[in-house]
């Protein structure tokens, strides 16, 4: 009997050996990296993550080997200061991109005519060249870097190839797709090659290529893609499928409500944006294919997820984020909680779950840890590494996540900053300086406002977000002299009797058996889906 135990304890040893010789020589080869970042893609834009009417089996799949973080945040509301925070591991105050490049700031904001009462804070237009980039980093430590698909974080002599990345395909300063979603689009940096391309599945194909070019050397590759901000667009064959779905389920009666400022929608049963969906997860499946097919997929490390919520207002109007409150531009959960992915195949997590709050500073000192580079402490000073969690280790440490954003949203977002800490989310408006005090695990459509029943929790969380915008040199909005209290109430007036209907109009359009967008549909029609 002792015999046969010392067997089985020696072959456990030989079983643990040859795994930890098995990792060490991942590690000793340096995995290679795919991040994957979707471009305005809602928490429950996925089927694994609860949508029952976008289809996304690839994604899907992917999430079923990963590590699911369900409390998984991008570092701002809308996408270059969470691009700006992936790069640099920086919170949105600290690094100074606080809104999209290009938005009016200032005195200029009244060019809009929107009659808002503060002007919005400046900001920093380009990624900053003191720091160094995610890219940066992996290309120091030996890596093959590759960007394709969009970079929005400044122009001319900020672009990808100014912060590290060897190879850029479709990176400028453009933040949605010029041109459209089938070629011939409108980027100099991704020429046109066959008329009615698909967008995302060119971008695919860039990666998968470079991925079959450089399969041997350690390689780290950004699929950025443009989908699925709008204009949003599809196939009819697509548009087809998602109508029939869409009237199977049941048109619902009304697929809207007014939110503070804006209309938000409260159905998914956008046809057009199905297919934009649909889409994209096609392209994730050609880059997982192209892993698998050169015998890589077991040395790669695989990140998937997006910049920020879904656009339930404002731009398209093309999903909706419930159970979550907002989306795309907004404060609420919607508009920062993302799917958030992480796939390291020789740690055998697949399809756990982690609750432990994160976030898109998080990426840069978890792929250094993992990749078994050197952390750069003083530059991602935001983030911290997952490699704990995504061991299965638990997490001691709990820490305070920032957002500032003090900005108008065209989603019909406030100029405000957060503090989420320890279960509870404090949201500090600059309009009028009142506050929002929620807890998350008993409150995730943020519908009951604790503050006033908890003003111990909500002043001491008050100072702590203020002291810390104040530590970082946090610029803020100011006072516009010239606001006019009655053109805004017009304003509003006119969202609600006018453009509120006019959005139900449309959502039913689109899903009418006779609806055509034009003649080619958006020049896809040389398209096969």
């Amino acid at each position: 009997m002792l015999k046969k135990a010392a067997a089985v304890l020696t072959l456990l040893m030989i079983i643990f050996q040859l795994a930890c010789k098995e990792q060490e020589e991942l590690i000793e080869k340096k995995p290679n990296v795919v991040f994957i970042l979707v471009d305005d893609l809602g928490l429950i834009d996925l089927g694994v993550t609860g949508s029952n009417y976008y289809e996304t089996p690839n994604i899907d799949a992917l999430a079923k080997q990963a590590m699911i973080f369900t409390q998984g945040y991008a570092a701002s509301r809308v996408c270059s200061p969470s691009r700006a925070s992936i790069m640099t591991g920086k919170f949105t105050a600290r690094h100074g991109i606080t809104d999209w490049i290009g938005a009016k700031s200032g005195e200029e904001w009244r060019a809009l005519e929107r009659h808002d009462k503060l002007l919005p804070a400046q900001y920093i237009h380009n990624l900053p060249e003191q720091d160094i980039s995610l890219a940066e980093a992996m290309q120091n430590g030996g890596y093959q870097t590759f960007f394709t698909g969009k970079w929005h974080l400044g122009g001319e002599g900020s672009y990808p190839e100014n912060h590290g990345f060897d190879i850029n395909v479709g990176g400028w300063d453009k933040g949605s797709p010029i041109g459209g979603y089938f070629s011939p689009w409108k980027n100099p940096k991704l020429e046109n090659k066959v008329n009615g391309e698909n967008l995302s599945m060119r971008l695919a194909n860039e990666t998968a290529s470079f991925i079959k070019e450089t399969k041997d050397a350690p390689f780290f590759a950004f699929l950025s893609f443009y989908a699925v901000h709008g204009p949003i667009q599809t196939t009819k064959s697509k548009w087809v499928k998602y109508r029939d779905k869409a009237h199977n389920k049941g048109i619902a009666k009304e697929g809207y409500k007014m939110e503070s400022v804006l209309p938000i929608r409260q159905v998914q049963d956008n046809p057009i944006y199905a297919g934009l969906v649909e889409s994209m997860d096609d392209a994730v499946g050609v880059v997982l294919s192209a892993l698998k097919e050169h015998g890589i997929e077991d040395e790669t490390i695989v990140i998937f997820t997006s910049d920020n919520g879904g656009v339930a207002s404002g731009d398209s109007f093309s999903t909706s984020n419930l159970p979550l409150r907002g989306g795309k531009g907004y404060q609420w959960e919607g508009g920062i909680r993302e799917p958030y992915f992480i796939k390291v195949p020789w740690l055998k997590h697949r399809g756990a779950e982690s609750d432990y709050p994160v976030t898109g500073t998080d990426f840069y000192p978890t792929i250094l840890d993992l990749v078994g580079l050197d952390a750069l402490p003083k530059q991602h000073v935001d983030g911290i590494s997952l490699r704990p969690l995504l061991e299965g280790k638990a997490m001691k440490l709990k820490r305070p996540i920032y957002w500032h954003y003090p900005h108008y949203g065209n989603q019909g977002g406030e100029p405000s900053s957060i503090l989420q800490e320890d279960g509870w989310k404090l949201i500090h408006y600059w309009e009028d300086d009142r506050d929002e005090l929620y807890k998350l695990q008993t409150d995730i459509g943020e519908q009951f406002n604790l503050a006033e029943e908890n003003p111990e929790i909500k002043i001491q969380m008050r100072k702590k977000l203020l002291d810390w915008l104040h530590e970082v040199g946090a610029n803020l909005p100011e006072k516009d002299t010239e606001f006019n209290a009655e053109l805004a109430a017009r304003r509003h007036q006119h969202i609600v009797e006018e453009q509120l209907p006019l959005l139900e109009k449309q959502r039913i359009e689109f899903l009418l058996k006779d609806f055509e967008p034009n003649d080619d549909w958006w020049g896809s029609k040389l398209t096969k889906d």
